[in-house]
């Protein structure tokens, strides 16, 4: 994963000016990087390490969806929709 990337969601996700560690930038952080793996292990389909990694990633997302759901329901809808996480 590109450094680039992760500036730019951050940037683009960030509450305030210096935030890099909001749920909301963690889980947006979090989805590209699940993205470029899942993109990876279709090429690589015997990658194991990299496939538990991927599980590991989705498990911490759900886990902050999950908080971020119960703390404060309008910026969890809000991300939903933004990342297209959900139909």
């Amino acid at each position: 994963m590109s450094q680039v990337d992760t500036k730019s969601v951050r940037k683009q996700f960030q509450i305030h000016e210096n935030d890099t560690g909001s749920c909301d930038v963690q889980i947006a952080v979090l989805t590209k990087r699940i993205e470029h793996l899942t993109e990876h292990l279709k090429i690589n389909r015997k990658d194991q390490n990299s496939r538990r990694g991927l599980i590991k990633m989705v498990n911490n997302r759900r886990t902050l969806l999950d908080y971020l759901k119960r703390t404060e329901e309008p910026r969890y809808q809000a991300l939903l929709k933004e990342l297209s996480i959900r139909r």
